[in-house]
């Protein structure tokens, strides 16, 4: 007969691990969601239609709706096992990390990620900055697109762009996700001035945009002034040599009788005819 008696310790302790971990039926009570795979987009292009499916259910659904980049898309609540949120006009803007989340009744909300990704679309920047000599000049560029992009600044020398050479020390770059700024301080007038070309790079494309700066010289604001008190002084001489040539006729003298006057003498050699003819 065999003998009966206690269990070997190693088999005592793998009985009970078996007994703790679950059985079938919890692994299946595990929310399962099937969604649609990661996708590009392209301006003009068609409609995207993202999917999810929640195939295993832990408990009751309450809701299901779509997030984008953190925030809920209005609209998109409802109950039901299946949902889908179109993208009609697939532009830059539109891209971002998406997800479907799935709420129940009893059990931990559930979600799956779809990443929409687009090439970099720069939204604003300063075509042109006009500053003058020893002044600040600061350009910027935003955008829109996901992933958010590289940032790289660059300036034309001989017509051909080439990445800022810090060497003096006046240029200060910074970059913040959709956003940079290139800012430069105490202006030179011969060295600053140029083209800059700020330029966005992430893993589906890149995009460039240019700025042009100007540096006035130190004496610009006086340049209005300038231009008034030179029209005074041409105003000036253009009378004094218009008097100076005008003709004597045209001023009267008044020194000469504006006609012949009858002398005194004249007048009484009539009176003494008139004095004879009545005599007689």
């Amino acid at each position: 007969m065999p003998r009966s008696g206690p269990l070997p310790a190693a088999l005592s302790l793998l009985l009970a691990t078996a007994a703790l971990l679950p059985g079938p039926a919890a692994a299946q009570n595990e929310p399962r969601i099937n969604a649609s795979e990661d996708v590009i987009i392209h301006p003009y292009g068609p409609a995207v239609t993202l999917q999810c499916n929640l195939t295993t259910s832990p408990s009751p659904l309450s809701a299901s709706y779509w997030v984008k980049n953190g925030e809920e898309i209005p609209g998109t609540r409802k109950s039901s096992n299946t949902t889908e949120y179109k993208i009609l006009k697939p532009r830059a803007e539109e891209s971002g990390e998406y997800l479907c989340v799935f709420v129940f009744s009893n059990s931990p909300i559930a979600n799956a990620t779809i990443e929409v990704r687009a090439t970099p679309d720069i939204t604003g920047h300063k075509r042109s900055e006009n500053k003058n000599e020893g002044q600040e000049a600061l350009m910027y560029c935003k955008s829109v697109g996901f992933p958010h992009p590289e940032w790289v600044w660059r300036k034309k020398v001989n017509g051909v762009f080439e990445d800022i050479n810090n060497s003096s020390g006046r240029f200060f770059i910074s970059n913040k996700d959709n956003y940079t700024e290139l800012s430069i301080t105490n202006l030179q007038i011969n060295e600053d001035p140029g083209e800059y070309q700020c330029n966005a790079t992430n893993q589906v494309g890149s995009v460039s945009v240019t700025t042009i700066l100007r540096v006035r010289s130190h004496l610009a604001p006086l340049w209005p002034f300038l231009g008034i008190l030179a029209e005074i002084v041409i105003l000036v001489v253009i009378i004094v040599v218009y008097e100076k040539r005008k003709r004597p006729d045209e001023v009267p003298d008044d020194d000469e009788p504006a006609g012949p006057m009858k002398t005194n003498s004249t007048n009484n050699h009539k009176d003494k005819n008139l004095r004879q003819r009545n005599t007689n």
